[in-house]
């Protein structure tokens, strides 16, 4: 265990001969999965300067924007999590102090460690949620157990995404490869952003997203443009046990990705931010694209998000009953490669891509 300063905020580390893992203290953010031997940590570090949460002045965003996910912007890195809403508030609930994707990003987290096991718990003062995240390292693969606990008498209906996001030097444009066991999958349902080049609403099957003005896009590879945003919704194989994504690096010959039961998260929503937004923090200076692994689709209001009910037949939520525990279990998993691999696999786990 190290307790330390990352990217000028708290955190404390844990790592192995292959990897270190890296938490952050506000917001408890996984900001680095570090691959010693490819000398390379594949999440996003933003390119502004990151604050703690609990030192953000609202009156004061200091660049980060004036909308109601500046606070989140100030202090996102690396892998948040989105929870108990994967979008944005409600009128009623952001003037209660609920911020976009929920308290799981922005609350102050008690971080520690063991060898090479580190612990992160919360409790949610708005949601009444008591939130727990164990991790392991064990060679190449880090393992995961996520536990909430619904402090209140009544059932809750509830987002619950892993938002990992992924950012240079591992990104590289035209060159970066993802493989992921999607079907059905819609684009999101509204222009997303100014440099959105996909048919808003659309439906099709991975890998080819519809590209406005016809023709397609294989959303396998990082796209080569000097501007772009999307995003993209799409359903696991309902035929596998298990689900996951991997994202490869020609350049660093790393295979870096998560593995997961798939009736825990059936849905994984692909974000893309190629140099697109100008307005502060982003001005212009950003690459990123979230594989942001969950129980919902899209990014939403709780209220649409309960209306939608819904998507290829599969449910878009989930509930916590009252007064319960639940648990999920998932895996980071990085591997050398010379080429991208079409799945991945924990050994020892049960986590197999063939398992039906």
């Amino acid at each position: 265990m190290s307790e330390s300063v990352y990217q000028g905020r708290r955190a404390v580390t844990v790592e192995n001969e292959r990897l270190r893992v890296t938490v952050l203290v506000g917001g408890g953010h996984i900001a680095e999965v570090y691959e010693k031997s490819a000398d390379i940590n594949p999440l996003w570090t933003p390119p502004w300067k990151s604050i703690d949460p609990a030192e953000f002045d609202r009156r004061r965003p200091a660049g980060y924007g004036d909308g109601d996910d500046n606070q989140l912007r100030a202090a996102i890195m690396g892998h948040n999590l989105c929870l108990d809403i994967f979008g944005g508030p409600s009128e009623e609930e952001r003037a209660a102090g609920l911020t976009p994707h929920g308290e799981g990003s922005i609350v102050t987290y008690g971080v520690t460690a063991r060898d090479t096991e580190l612990r992160a718990e919360a409790h949610f003062p708005l949601s009444h949620l008591h939130f727990e995240r164990r991790i392991q390292l064990r060679d190449r693969t880090i393992s995961i157990r996520e536990t909430i606990e619904n402090l209140d008498g009544c059932d809750r209906p509830i987002a619950w995404t892993q938002h990992v996001t992924l950012g240079p030097p591992f990104l590289d444009p035209g060159q970066t490869q993802f493989r992921m066991p999607a079907t059905q999958s819609r684009v999101f349902e509204e222009r997303f952003g100014a440099a959105d080049y996909l048919v808003p609403g659309a439906d099709f099957d991975w890998p080819a997203a519809p590209r406005t003005g016809g023709g397609t896009v294989d959303l396998r590879t990082l796209a080569n443009t000097p501007s772009s945003s999307a995003y993209t919704a799409h359903l696991m194989d309902p035929r596998l046990e298990v689900a996951y994504f991997i994202a490869h690096s020609p350049k660093y010959r790393l295979s870096f990705g998560y593995v997961w039961k798939r009736q825990d998260f059936p849905w994984l929503g692909m974000w893309e931010e190629n140099h697109s937004r100008t307005a502060a923090p982003w001005n212009s200076r950003t690459l990123a694209r979230g594989m942001e692994f969950g129980v919902s689709p899209m990014p939403e209001s709780r209220r649409a998000m309960i209306a939608r009910g819904q998507l290829f037949g599969v449910p878009t939520y989930r509930w916590i009953p009252a007064r319960q525990r639940v648990s999920v279990e998932y895996w980071i998993v990085t591997r050398r490669d010379e080429k991208v691999p079409e799945s991945l696999e924990v050994p020892g786990s049960g986590f197999s891509r063939t398992s039906t």
